[in-house]
């Protein structure tokens, strides 16, 4: 069976901030982080857009995207291990480009933890370029981030097709 988008909803934060804390111990997002989003991603003043990946009953994956004036910014992707490989991370980047192709955003910015290594090549193929580093932006484990950018994501996402 093939994982299917869907936005995320309430109903939907205890799953994610369990796959959350699996795959993000020390630096996990909070229950209340998930809500403070999700406040901001519906009806027509939305400037957010998060999206979980359901897989039967189970959440397999989600991100979120948020965009301030003409810049979006990746807030998160996270993606189950038993789905790493799949191509789910890419489904996911794609819907979150063309969310910030939606809110007319001329370029994306997301941080990468610096030995992320499997995620910075996923953002790569989108074109995503590295720009710079925030030090120590993980915490608490002190962990340096990588600063990437795309210009123009609109271009990232023609052709693509969400399915499901």
């Amino acid at each position: 069976m093939t994982p299917v988008l869907r936005e995320m909803r309430w109903w939907d934060i205890d799953p994610v901030l369990a796959l959350e804390k699996a795959l993000f111990p020390e630096d996990a997002w909070s229950r209340g982080m998930f809500w403070s989003e999700l406040a901001h991603s519906r009806g027509a003043t939305a400037t957010k857009r998060y999206v979980v990946a359901q897989d039967g009953e189970r959440i397999v994956g989600y991100g979120g995207l948020a965009a301030t004036a003409d810049v979006g910014d990746v807030q998160t992707i996270a993606v189950a291990r038993d789905q790493w490989g799949t191509g789910l991370g890419a489904l996911i980047l794609t819907e979150l480009l063309r969310a910030a192709t939606t809110f007319e955003c001329a370029e994306v910015m997301l941080e990468c933890r610096i030995d992320n290594i499997r995620a910075q090549k996923l953002y790569e193929r989108f074109g995503f370029e590295p720009i710079g580093f925030r030090r120590g932006y993980y915490q608490p484990g002190n962990v340096d981030a990588l600063v990437m950018r795309l210009q123009d994501p609109s271009t990232s996402v023609q052709g693509t097709e969400i399915h499901g």
